[in-house]
């Protein structure tokens, strides 16, 4: 009777393909009816964009250009050896953060469900670990997760993320941006933002955020700053996705600095809500009212729709204000980042050459120096007193001590006589 062996599964992890696409979308939709969330509907409205353009994506991302990691994933595929059958187990999003790539972002990990997301050695801990191990340039690493989602935090903090902030998603209704857009703004220095504008945008940016935060996002000027290609890529998107991107900022002339900036997309069919970024100067919290009010009078020209906004647990005028309003919370998010340091690939070293090293250590041989005291040579005995050469030592013999006792005595006699 022979014994039944066991199918050998091997994961293997490797960049996305179109045939995958299918297969990814029926994980969001599994896991999404687990876990709804606001990423998660975002993250398949951009999966039905990379179905129409995923060609022009792929050869995009073969040469270096600023649109190169529009959509870069990778697949854990796992293969069973005996019969060659693979199946998707779970995919990783992954997007550069800043312009100079130091700064990276995990857009969404994906596993399939009969798969464990919080295990160590399961399929989300080895995709994380391919990119933290595959992309050299980056540093340092963000996500965001929301704070329901015990599983997915529980494997971010085995990977050692560690929280920033907390986000919190708003929407506007329709009828609060009526209401809002009934006002007139005031806001006589409201200018539109071209890439002039970069240094007094940086500015504002740098101010806006606490200081570890600004050291997470690593903006330089090249940030605030669109290229040609990118400004080209808006346009088709605009073309295609039916959407309109706003930008506009608030200039005051006394200090010569950028108080406000806002950037606004704007859905043209109606199929989502429009979605706002909103960027204010802590000293001119004020302007909160007058730039939400500019921008309900903006979304008021295209449709009735609801308008998304983010605030941070910093901005605490900015979620007060959203309060009065009555805006409805969407959803509340942990924004979370990890460092990264890369160990340096050494090469092999080769065979020592002992012969060699001890050539360098040999002493190089030296003709001696005369001196002074080689000269003289004075015997060196401890216990006698060194003699010096103004007063040589004198030496009396046995003899020489008795003529001197005999003469002393003759000279005694002498004078006792004359006396």
């Amino acid at each position: 009777m022979s014994a039944t062996s066991e199918p050998t599964i091997k994961l293997s992890i490797r960049p996305i393909q179109y045939r995958d696409l299918e297969v990814i979308e029926t994980l969001v939709i599994e896991n999404k009816q687990e876990n709804p969330n606001y990423l998660s509907v975002v993250f398949k409205n951009q999966l039905q964009q990379v179905r129409r353009w995923f060609g022009i994506l792929k050869i995009l991302s073969l040469f270096p250009n600023p649109l190169r990691h529009q959509f870069w994933a990778y697949v854990a595929e796992a293969i069973d050896t005996d019969t060659n059958e693979s199946s998707v187990q779970g995919l990783i999003q992954v997007s550069p953060f800043n312009s100079s790539r130091s700064t990276w972002r995990v857009e969404q990990v994906l596993v399939h469900p009969q798969q464990s997301l919080s295990d160590p050695q399961g399929v989300g801990s080895q995709l994380l670990r391919h990119c933290f191990e595959s992309i050299w340039e980056a540093r340092t690493w963000m996500i965001e997760v929301n704070i329901h989602q015990k599983a997915t935090l529980a494997l971010y903090r085995q990977h050692g993320f560690q929280p920033l902030a907390e986000m919190t998603y708003w929407s506007l209704s329709p009828q609060l941006l009526e209401e809002l857009a009934q006002g007139e703004p005031d806001l006589p220095n409201l200018l539109p933002v071209s890439n002039a504008d970069a240094q007094l945008l940086y500015q504002l940016d740098c101010v806006s955020m606490p200081p570890l935060l600004r050291q997470v996002y690593d903006r330089h000027l090249q940030d605030f700053k669109l290229g040609l290609l990118n400004s080209f890529g808006r346009k088709v998107q605009s073309l295609y996705g039916h959407t309109e991107i706003t930008r506009g900022y608030v200039f005051e002339p006394q200090r010569k600095a950028a108080i406000g900036h806002f950037e606004l997309t704007l859905c043209k069919d109606g199929s989502r809500p429009h979605q706002a970024r909103l960027t204010v100067h802590p000293a001119y919290t004020w302007l909160y009212p007058k730039l939400l009010g500019q921008m309900a009078q903006i979304t008021r020209k295209i449709s009735p729709q609801a308008l998304e906004l983010i605030s941070a647990d910093y901005q605490h005028e900015r979620q007060e204000y959203l309060e009065q309003l009555k805006a409805e919370r969407v959803e509340h998010t942990l924004l979370m980042s990890r460092s990264v340091w890369h160990k340096l690939r050494e090469t092999k070293l080769e065979k020592l050459q002992f012969t060699e090293v001890l050539q360098n250590l040999q002493a190089v041989p030296r003709t001696p120096i005369p001196s002074r005291m080689s000269v003289l040579k004075w015997p060196f005995n401890p216990a006698q007193k060194t003699p010096t050469l103004e007063q040589p030592t004198e030496t009396n013999s046995p003899s020489d001590a008795l003529k001197n006792q005999n003469n002393n005595s003759s000279d005694t006699s002498e004078n006792g006589h004359h006396a």
